[in-house]
């Protein structure tokens, strides 16, 4: 039974070590600074105060309408490359937003707005 295959397993070949075969590392040190880390950051994240709610400004003003035509109030809700800003940055509420995003691509259709922004 001497061939090419004896001994051989499969895989990647007898050289490269299996997951318990790793050159011995001091973990105890290591897993302190990461807890260390994760520690910081949660203290970072508790930091920031007081953050004001956003409200839907076609809630609290029914005049304004939302309307394909009007591209000056549209263009306030698509960034430079032309993406829609998604409802949790804008502070749209979702019957809000769905007809945002049906007057965008309208105006989009019909060159009022970009489908994609200015060239870099």
């Amino acid at each position: 039974m001497d061939g090419p295959m004896d001994g051989d397993r499969g895989g990647y070949g007898g050289s490269r070590g299996g997951r318990g075969e790793r050159a011995p590392v001091d973990n105890s040190v290591r897993g302190r600074l990461r807890a260390r880390a994760r520690k910081k950051a949660r203290k970072s994240k508790k930091k920031g105060g007081f953050v004001r709610r956003k409200v839907c400004r076609f809630c609290a003003d029914s005049t304004l309408p939302i309307d394909y035509k009007d591209s000056k109030t549209l263009r306030l809700f698509i960034t430079e490359i032309g993406k829609m800003i998604p409802r949790r940055i804008s502070g749209n509420c979702a019957k809000h937003q769905r007809k945002l995003a049906i007057a965008v691509k309208r105006a989009r259709h019909i060159a009022l707005l970009p489908y994609a922004g200015q060239g870099q």
